[in-house]
């Protein structure tokens, strides 16, 4: 089992890879982005054993372990930007 500071280390790279999957600017910086991370390593492992009905959080070096944490980055930044983006167009107007 992943200990949480190999979930916090796993949501940190994880949120990074999100990024460079998914560039572009988003406010916050790499604060949220590593929050981000952290919480989308945490959603994907929690979507795995729903959907799937496997433990994809066997350990920090599983294949699985990592799909889980970096799909659920890339879900949580997409609706972070769905969220954050209307906000930051009305700003400038």
């Amino acid at each position: 089992m992943v200990g949480i500071l190999a979930w916090i280390l796993i949501g940190l790279l994880a949120g990074a890879i999100a990024k460079l999957l998914l560039p572009g600017k988003d406010p916050g910086g790499i604060i949220v982005t590593m929050l981000i991370g952290i919480a989308g390593g945490l959603l994907g492992g929690w979507l795995g054993k729903v959907i799937f009905k496997v433990d994809s959080i066997d350990g920090f070096f599983d294949l699985s372990t990592w799909i889980a944490a970096i799909v659920g980055s890339l879900i949580l930044l997409l609706l972070y930007r769905a969220v954050t983006g209307n906000r930051r167009s009305h700003r400038h107007a």
